[in-house]
Order: C-alpha cells, then sequence, then structure tokens
C-alpha cells in the first residue's frame, strides 16, 4: 500500500479510483467492511481502492474540549489499512482551513479534483465538510455532474452476550472506558491495544517478586482502572502478562495513575523499549490491600489466572481481522 501525507502531495498516478473517506479511529468491523465493499469495488471497475484519512481526528482542531482520545496510533492505523488490502492511503492534515470548508467545495475540489473517483464507498452516517453538513445524499446529488457513483454499505452489527449492538468508534471507546475488552475485541476484530514507551516507576514491583515495566508516552485511551490480562509485545517477541492500571491505592491516596505491565517469565531490561499490550480481560477491579502481604498473594493468584487463560486467549482470539466483502 502506498501511502502519502498531505492533501497537497496527493499526485496520483490514477486516473480513477475508489475512493472511502473516514477517521478510520480504531479501524474496527464497520471500517473494515467498508474497505472490503471498495476492494469489491474497485476489482469490478478495474481500478484501485484509496482510503482518504485524516491526523489528527478533525473535533481535536475545531471542538478540543469534545476532541475523543484515539483507539489507535496513525502508524497502527496505516498498519491495518495496509493489511487490509487497500492499494493507498492519503493522510490529510486536520487544519481550520480544510475542516471549515463547504460540504459541496470539499467534493469539487477535494474528493474529485484530487482523487476522481469513479464510485464512493462510505456509511449511512458519514458526514463531510464545514460543521459535518455533508451527507451521503449529498454525494449522491452531485454524483452525476462530477462522473461518479455513490455505494452506501450498511451498518455492522455484533451479537455481544445477546445484545445486538451497532459498531462504532465512541461505542469501543466506551467499551474500553468501562474495561469490557472482551466487546471491545469483539468490534474491533482483534484485542484492542495500548503502545507506550517503558519508563522507570518506583520499583515496588520489583521488591515484590513481580517487576513491572512502567509504560508512559500512551496516545490511545488507557482503559478504565484494573487489572487485566494480555499479551505483552516487545519487537518481534512477545509474552503474556498482568497489567495492572490506575493509581496503586494500597502506596497512598496520591499516586497518579500508572499503567504497570508483568511480563510472565522475562527476565532482561525493557527500559527505553517500546511495549504494545494486547488486552484479554479485566480480572479484578483495583482494590486498597492491609497489607503488602496480603497484595503479593493476590499478585500471584493473578499471574496464575494470566498463565491459566493464556493459551485460550492466543489460539481464540485473532491477532488482525479482514472482513469479508457481501455478494
Amino acid at each position: 500500500m502506498f501511502t502519502i501525507h498531505g492533501l497537497d502531495n496527493a499526485h496520483l498516478d490514477v486516473d480513477r479510483c475508489v475512493l472511502t473517506v473516514g477517521n478510520f479511529d480504531g479501524v474496527h468491523l464497520a471500517h473494515q467492511r467498508l474497505i472490503a465493499e471498495a476492494l469489491q469495488a474497485a476489482e469490478a471497475f478495474g481500478v484501485p481502492a484509496i482510503a482518504l484519512t485524516f491526523d489528527p481526528h478533525p473535533l481535536t482542531i475545531v471542538a478540543p474540549a469534545r476532541a475523543p482520545v484515539r483507539l489507535c496510533t496513525l502508524s497502527d492505523k496505516l498498519a491495518w489499512l495496509d493489511f487490509a488490502r487497500l492499494d493507498g492511503a492519503v493522510v490529510a492534515r486536520s487544519e481550520p482551513q480544510l475542516l471549515s470548508t463547504e460540504p459541496e467545495a470539499f467534493v469539487r475540489d477535494v474528493l474529485v479534483a484530487k482523487f476522481h473517483p469513479t464510485c464512493i464507498i462510505e456509511g449511512p452516517t458519514f458526514g463531510f465538510g464545514r460543521g459535518r453538513k455533508g451527507t451521503p445524499e449529498l454525494l449522491r446529488q452531485m454524483g452525476p455532474a462530477l462522473d461518479f457513483s455513490v455505494r452506501i454499505v450498511e451498518q455492522v452489527t455484533v451479537d455481544a452476550d445477546g445484545e445486538t449492538v451497532t459498531v462504532s468508534s465512541s461505542l469501543i471507546r466506551g467499551l474500553v472506558r468501562g474495561g469490557d475488552m472482551s466487546r471491545a475485541a469483539l468490534c474491533l476484530g482483534r484485542p484492542y491495544q495500548v503502545t507506550g514507551m517503558v519508563i522507570r516507576g518506583h520499583g515496588r514491583g520489583r521488591k515484590l517478586g513481580f517487576p513491572t515495566a512502567n509504560l508512559g508516552k500512551i496516545e490511545q485511551l488507557i482503559p478504565a482502572d484494573g487489572v487485566y490480562s494480555g499479551r505483552a509485545n516487545v519487537g518481534d517477541s512477545s509474552w503474556p502478562c498482568a497489567v495492572s492500571i490506575g493509581s496503586t491505592p494500597t502506596f497512598g491516596a496520591n499516586e497518579a495513575r500508572q499503567v504497570e505491565v508483568y511480563l510472565l517469565d522475562f527476565d532482561g531490561d525493557l527500559y527505553g523499549e517500546e511495549l504494545r499490550v494486547e488486552f484479554d480481560q479485566m480480572l479484578r477491579p483495583q482494590q486498597k490491600f492491609a497489607s503488602l502481604t496480603e497484595l503479593s498473594d493476590q499478585l500471584l493468584r493473578d499471574v496464575q489466572q494470566v498463565r491459566n487463560g493464556a493459551a485460550a486467549f492466543d489460539s481464540c482470539t485473532p491477532r488482525v481481522h479482514r472482513y469479508e466483502a457481501t455478494a
């Protein structure tokens, strides 16, 4: 997949394409369905399938107080778009001038002038242009005069413990904030993950016999406070892990919120390394223990629970997912 950063650099060496536009935060199942449909259309038209995405999220510019914390980094987003087999992706910088463009001008001067789409693939809630006033119906109205067709893809729903839910980035954020990593994974098509840099902590875990990697510089949404099972990845190597998120109440009420990762059976120095954590499930909420002995005993139980479930997590949970287009 080719990647172009900046609309000014989007001089595509193609006459036509199938285009899909969006933030693609998390590249979840609904995004994957858009991409699958775009690939199917691209094959039928004999043209490449291209995604236009934005960085940072437009609300970061137009309404910072309402801007969501991202579900994935830009590099992860591009990697998952690449895995989905798109031919290309253009990353537009979210800037006031672009975001204030009226919807009709956005279609004419950006989508058509830059990409020359033969078909645009979007979901039913797609909004674009100034104030997100542009709608799929406007795309359909403008299509004939500008020589493109429009295909609106139905929303994706999943069965979550007997409840039918519509997949969206906002839904997944709510699940992650609530610590419901199983449902988040169901909507993403893979485990939720965060990436951070290993930094020096207080060293308390090592004194208890559970040396942890303390994560800093995390750009993604951090799950709810609690202790989780998961898998830690450094480069091409990975280990089952227990993840503690919270303010370590046993050590005082004024502790800052931390993400601490204990890698099972790991022996080494990770300081300064980038570590990616995939979440399986919450094992328990954070709690204050009466003594360090009680805390240590509970950590032993947490680690054993991680160990018991590691094989099932690795075998049953897909690391990545491709959504298949409808016939």
